[in-house]
């Protein structure tokens, strides 16, 4: 058994990814979320109702994993090395039918595809499972129009009931853009106007797992355990309805352990900081380009690293 949690541990810990967002690749035991794919402005969609096509492109590496206590897990002659390129699709409509104290409908689909390339020095340790789709994420919202004041928007925020489904490429003992599992992972997202040209913006996940039926190794199910984790900004209007720049950042917290034959596992519980500079360019009224990089830290049971995270949005 010792030996079957030291080998989960180790496979598990260097398939973070993602995140986010959704999509999926996980860190130690949780699958793929949203840290750092959404930023600024996040409270509302930039051009009102219709459809939305959105790009991710996410690059993201480590050669640091972090113990329970944030030190190095492995000894220095394993000179680990996880490289991933995440593509995120993203789908949304946002319709103009109030359904719920005046907030109106909307679906968000998310179509992610992974490239994972793990390298190890000595000893080797689980081989990566290469280019594939992760699972699908779909979520029914609820977007509510900005609340208004003498100079313009105020606030504005929505809901949303984020699931994430298990489709994408999985091989038991491999690590893998695909969970195998289903998640529920709920938010709420706001962004308040503090003046005219400055914001600040946040979105708050709650993330429920399911449960893996194939692990791998001697167990005959696992279960990651459930997690807070939040997106936050802020921004200041450089140059009016053109570009934006501000500070952005993630935080994640594993609030219950995983579990392997629905017995908790000790030490299991994952936490990691990121924060950088980004910047937000209107190029058109229905066009939108956003740049945020992250440097990592705090992290617990789960890669730290650097990632790079680049947004197109258009709205049809």
């Amino acid at each position: 058994m010792k030996r079957f949690m030291k080998t989960i541990l180790i496979s598990l810990c260097a398939l973070f990814l993602v995140v986010t967002l959704s999509p999926s690749a996980s860190a130690l035991d949780l699958p793929s979320v949203n840290l750092g794919f959404t930023s600024f402005m996040d409270g509302g969609p930039p051009a009102g109702p219709g459809y939305y096509f959105t790009q991710y492109i996410q690059y993201w590496t480590s050669d640091e994993f972090k113990d329970p206590d944030g030190d190095a897990l492995f000894p220095s002659g394993t000179d680990e090395e996880l490289t991933a390129w995440i593509s995120l699709s993203q789908f949304i409509y946002q319709s103009n039918q109030a359904i719920l104290l005046g907030g109106k409908w909307g679906l968000d689909v998310i179509i992610p595809l992974v490239s994972l390339e793990m390298d190890y020095g000595t000893p080797n340790g689980p081989p990566d499972n290469g280019s594939g789709f992760g699972d699908v994420l779909i979520g029914p919202y609820i977007q509510w129009d900005p609340v208004m004041g003498k100079n313009g928007p105020v606030f504005m925020h929505r809901v949303e009931l984020q699931m994430i489904f298990p489709t994408g490429k999985y091989d038991a003992g491999k690590i893998n853009p695909g969970s195998n599992f289903f998640s529920f992972n709920p938010y709420w997202a706001g962004t308040i106007f503090i003046t005219p040209r400055l914001t600040a913006s946040t979105r708050l996940h709650y993330l429920w797992n399911g449960e893996n039926d194939d692990p791998g190794g001697s167990a005959n199910d696992y279960r990651a355990g459930q997690a807070f984790h939040a997106n936050f900004a802020m921004d200041y209007e450089v140059l009016p309805k053109q570009l934006r720049l501000g500070i952005n950042g993630y935080y994640l917290k594993q609030v219950t352990d995983s579990e392997i034959n629905s017995t908790g596992v000790s030490n299991s519980r994952e936490q990691v900081l990121g924060i950088g500079p980004g910047l937000l360019w209107h190029i058109s009224g229905d066009s939108h380009l956003f740049f945020n990089a992250y440097f990592e830290s705090q992290a617990e049971m789960r890669p730290e690293g650097t990632r790079i995270n680049v947004r197109y949005v258009h709205h049809f």
